[in-house]
């Protein structure tokens, strides 16, 4: 009797499978995909060792000011008093402990869901220009210069004006010359809005760096061909811009002045995680934060989707993309380059549990301060002591 039930068995799991598989197929095949990715080659990750071993050095940061803001993506300072944006589309400023609003780019009303983004605004990038105003990238509204003491805020380039023809969907990150004169700024997606990143880091597609000239007023696209192009960061003889270019974990360079004005190289290639923002550190290098990495020795669900477009399609046609931000391992990793793009040192929070989804590491009186895209705090590393 055993073969018999076996076979009714069989058989009844045959006929279970075929009857959900097929509606599934259909249901795949018939759903929209709301990405069309491309099929992007990255080399195998970079072994995690030497200066990038595994540590728990993160770990020891502090949180400051937490659960009294949402999202301080970059962090300035003017003094010892400290700027950041917010998720709900405030530019805030932090003095003596104190929390205070100094602007509003969008209008409210303004929750933390991302639903009220495009109409609140979402200051990313933040600088601080030579008479000590800001300067600020909102992904929805463009460029910003802001008054911290009056509050006031002047347009300088509006994602509602088209620049070459491509609209501007997603304006990231900036870095402004000492003069003031020249702001370099990265336009992540003509395609997708922040509130759709994920997408974005999944379909590949490319985008660009480009330059505003605060006197003429002119915007000039200097590069393109760059996906999902992130943090940028003059160098400090302001000869190159160096861009990260998430997606494909690179930092490319594009030389703004010297013998090789208009031409760009590669700076760091293949890099262990997702680089995200990126500034100067007091040794004359960089530092660049990541919040996922790609593990090796172990899995990298980023690698492996990256040549697989039909399965990238399955996902997205079938989950959302909270759900899929679910599956992505939380993993902070802050590193130290050299001037030349070698890495000096790393700072790591496996699992991301003292400093989650970390985007900056903003470097002010021997302390790495620590944005977030989405936690409710920043994270404070005293240098000394790591």
């Amino acid at each position: 009797g055993s073969t018999y039930s076996s076979k009714v068995f069989r058989v009844t799991f045959l006929t279970l499978a075929v009857s959900v598989a097929v509606p599934l197929l259909g249901v795949t095949v018939l759903l929209d995909c709301p990405i069309d990715p491309q099929s992007i080659s990255l080399k195998e990750p970079p072994l995690l060792t030497g200066a990038l071993e595994p540590n728990t050095k993160l770990r020891k940061a502090e949180r400051l000011w937490e659960n009294q803001l949402v999202g301080p993506e970059s962090i300035v300072n003017i003094g010892d008093v400290l700027f950041t944006g917010t998720a709900d589309g405030k530019i805030i400023k932090i003095e003596d402990g104190e929390i205070q609003t100094v602007a509003r780019i969008g209008h409210g009303p303004c929750g933390e869901c991302h639903e009220d983004e495009p109409t609140c605004g979402r200051p990313l990038g933040m600088r601080v220009g030579p008479n000590n105003t800001l300067f600020v990238a909102d992904a929805y509204y463009g460029l910003y210069e802001v008054d911290p003491d009056t509050g006031e805020t002047k347009m300088l380039v509006s994602t509602k004006t088209l620049i070459e023809g491509q609209k501007l969907s997603f304006v990231n990150d900036l870095t402004v010359t000492r003069d003031g004169r020249k702001i370099y700024f990265t336009d992540s997606s003509s395609k997708w809005q922040r509130q759709d990143y994920l997408f974005l880091v999944m379909e590949g597609t490319d985008d660009g760096l480009l330059e505003y000239d605060t006197v003429t007023k002119e915007v000039k696209v200097l590069m393109v061909g760059l996906r999902f192009p992130n943090g940028v960061q003059l160098s400090p003889a302001e000869d190159f811009v160096l861009v990260q270019e998430t997606t494909m974990a690179r930092i490319r360079r594009y030389y703004v002045s010297g013998l090789m004005k208009g031409g760009a190289d590669m700076f760091v290639e293949n890099m262990p995680g997702l680089p995200d923002n990126i500034r100067l550190s007091s040794s004359g290098g960089y530092w660049v934060a990541m919040a996922a990495v790609r593990p090796n020795p172990g899995f990298s669900l980023l690698d492996f989707l990256s040549e697989k477009p039909w399965i990238k399609r399955m996902i997205f046609k079938l989950l959302s993309q909270e759900t899929v931000t679910k599956f992505v391992p939380k993993y902070s990793l802050v590193v130290e380059l050299s001037e030349t793009g070698s890495y000096k040192r790393s700072f790591h929070d496996p699992n991301g549990v003292t400093v989650a989804y970390v985007s900056e590491a903003h470097e002010h009186n021997g302390h790495l301060y620590l944005g977030s895209f989405r936690s409710p705090y920043i994270g404070r590393l005293d240098l000394q002591h790591v």
